[in-house]
């Protein structure tokens, strides 16, 4: 067996190398990795080398959203076998923490991370990790959708942290990849009115063919007075920022109705921003914010192979392993194309 690993060398710069293969250890699996998404974030660390606080010191591996097949098992792993295939849950957590124990994982301060520095991703051909985190694939679901259920995952969480329930109305605001599979939640959820809104006019294309009852284009309308048109001046039961732009995170109190909720997703590059408090206290409006995910994988799953969320029309873009540079140099220069790109895994 031969394992190549994609290094981030610096700012826009990767190159293929040759790395060991590992030996899984107790409680682990070794995974031959088939398909990983590009994440937003890791473009981000490869254009400007940081995000926040965590910031890449030296050659880095980028890569989170992955499946692959178990190629072996360590010793006590009860549950997976050889041919398995598998959606990894990229953080590891410490189990014994506050947070850890009361099932709200995703804040463990001590949660270890693919491609979160100092830990590295999973751009490589094999990979360990530890069996309760890598979940079982039935045969329907391909590894391609698998490396999927991880952005899947924050949709969902997003739409359990908004309450979304049949009939309600919806407004997503951005819709790229995490826009996209907000928007395959809450129709799964029952929302029966989302209106998705972007600039871009090919995701807001993709938009419309999974389900958005309205788009509408940021650049070509005015979003608040449409939104207002549409509901008769009263606003949405929940209003879902994903784009990470100050401007649209500042129209969330104009958008949600009284009593609503807004949900904060996407992260701007300002940690302050200018916001209408006054509007969400006359609303008496929750403001409730996404971090990763818990306890989502097996439910995404399940609803992937029951066909009640489908998010095989997501992928625009699919590279090879050897073309990893080009690939995320395409992504970086063709943001007006790419709705999703995956590597394959050679």
């Amino acid at each position: 067996m031969k394992n190549r690993a994609a290094y981030m060398t610096g700012l826009n710069k990767m190159e293929i190398r040759e790395i060991e293969v590992p030996v899984p250890k107790e409680k682990q699996v070794l995974v031959k990795l088939e398909y990983v998404g590009i994440c937003g974030s890791d473009v981000h660390y490869l254009e400007h080398g940081k995000i926040g606080d965590f910031i890449v010191n030296g050659d880095f591996i980028l890569g989170h959203e992955c499946a692959g097949t178990v190629a072996a098992v360590g010793p006590g792993v009860k549950n997976l076998k050889v041919g398995d295939k598998v959606a990894l849950e990229p953080g590891c957590t410490c189990g014994q923490c506050e947070f850890c124990k009361t099932g709200r994982y995703n804040l463990c301060p001590d949660v270890e991370f693919l491609a979160t520095p100092p830990y590295h991703g999973c751009l490589m051909n094999y990979i360990a990790f530890p069996e309760n985190m890598a979940f079982k694939l039935p045969d329907k679901i391909s590894t391609k959708e698998g490396a999927l259920v991880e952005p899947l995952a924050v949709g969902m969480h997003a739409a359990k942290q908004g309450n979304v329930k049949l009939g309600d109305s919806v407004v997503i605001l951005g819709s790229g990849c995490i826009g996209l599979v907000t928007l395959l939640a809450c129709k799964a959820f029952g929302a029966t009115d989302i209106t998705v809104v972007d600039i871009i006019p090919k995701r807001l294309e993709y938009a419309k063919k999974l389900g958005a009852t309205t788009v509408i284009n940021a650049d070509e309308t005015d979003v608040l007075a449409e939104i207002d048109k549409l509901t008769n001046r009263k606003g949405v039961d929940v209003v879902i920022e994903t784009a990470g732009s100050a401007k649209t995170i500042a129209h969330t109190p104009y958008l949600v109705k009284n009593g609503g909720c807004i949900v904060l997703v996407g992260l701007a590059p300002q940690d302050i921003i200018e916001y209408n408090f006054a509007k969400i206290m006359a609303k008496e409006a929750e403001i409730k914010s996404v971090f990763r995910y818990r306890n989502i994988y097996p439910q995404a799953i399940k609803a992937l192979s029951n066909g009640i969320i489908d998010v095989s029309g997501i992928v625009t873009h699919e590279f090879a392993f050897d073309d990893v540079a080009k690939a995320f140099e395409f992504v970086i220069n063709n943001k007006q194309d790419v709705v999703k790109a995956v590597i394959k895994i050679g």
